[in-house]
């Protein structure tokens, strides 16, 4: 099976503060997230809520990627996840259930 590589987006609400990742293992992390396991922004700010995600089969495209995004205006980031997400509804189940 190909390797899968993933660029997400956590929201503490809509509009509110974002967090940008890229991991191999999405159901894992978003849960490290969510449960304060990993101590940093998202934990500091309770940044928990998966507001949009891209997936990769190359990690090199995903981590530029990230890197790309992380420099955006804010703006382009909301754009990104309403283009998609409008209703900035938590995508954790539909990738953990």
């Amino acid at each position: 099976m190909e390797r899968q590589y993933f660029v997400y987006i956590l929201a503490t609400r809509k509009n509110g503060t974002l967090y940008i990742g890229v991991t191999n293992d999405l159901a894992r992390r978003v849960w490290e997230h969510r449960n304060g396991t990993a101590d940093g922004f998202t934990k500091r700010y309770s940044v928990t809520t998966l507001v949009y995600i891209e997936m990769f089969s190359d990690i090199t495209e995903a981590i530029a990627r990230e890197k790309a995004m992380k420099k955006w205006r804010r703006a382009w980031k909301i754009e990104l996840i309403e283009r998609d997400n409008s209703e900035w509804r938590d995508l954790f189940e539909t990738i953990n259930g």
